[in-house]
C-alpha cells in the first residue's frame, strides 16, 4: 500500500492550465464531482472541438479580481447540488496542483459567487493517494509558483 497524503477539510490548490496560481478549495467527500466557480460562460468551436470560455473570481469576497479561462468541454452533465436543485453543467478536465502533485481532474462549472469556496474537490479526484482529516485545515500548504528556467 502506498503512503497517502493527508488533506484537511479545506486546502490550497492551483489550476495552472487555467492560469489560476492559488485558490482555496473545500475538500468535499460528499460530492462525487469537483466543481469550479465560473461565470460569463460561452462555448465555441476550435479545430472541431467544443471549448468553453469563462471567467472566475478566484478570491472569496472579492469580485474586483477576474481571471479569464478557456478549456475543452469533455461532457455536459446534470448535477444535483446539496440543496437538491438540478443543473446541466459543462465538464472540463484540467490538472489540479495539490500537495506538490498534479492530479488530472474532471470539473463541472457553475456560478458559486454566493458560496464561501470557489472550488469543491470531490471524492473522485481524491481516490488515489489522499485521506481527509476533517479536523485539519490547509495541511499541504500554499502552492509555490514554479520558477521559469
Amino acid at each position: 500500500m502506498h503512503d497517502k497524503t493527508t488533506l484537511g477539510w479545506r486546502e490550497w490548490v492551483a489550476l495552472p492550465e487555467l492560469g489560476i496560481a492559488v485558490l482555496k478549495a473545500k475538500v468535499d467527500t460528499g460530492a462525487r464531482t469537483s466543481t469550479l466557480h465560473a461565470f460569463r460562460m460561452e462555448t465555441f468551436e476550435r479545430n472541431g472541438q467544443t471549448r468553453v470560455r469563462f471567467a472566475i473570481h478566484p478570491f472569496q469576497k472579492r469580485t474586483d479580481v477576474v481571471v479569464e479561462c478557456e478549456a475543452d468541454v469533455v461532457d455536459q452533465r446534470e448535477v444535483t447540488d446539496s440543496g437538491g436543485h438540478k443543473e446541466l453543467r459543462y465538464v472540463i478536465r484540467t490538472p489540479v496542483h495539490l500537495a506538490g502533485r498534479d492530479i488530472p481532474v474532471e470539473i463541472t462549472l457553475t456560478d458559486r459567487d454566493t458560496m464561501k469556496f470557489r472550488m469543491l474537490l470531490g471524492r473522485t479526484s481524491l481516490r488515489e493517494g489522499f485521506v481527509v482529516d476533517p479536523a485539519g485545515s490547509y495541511m499541504t500548504g500554499k502552492p509555490q509558483r514554479k520558477k521559469s528556467t
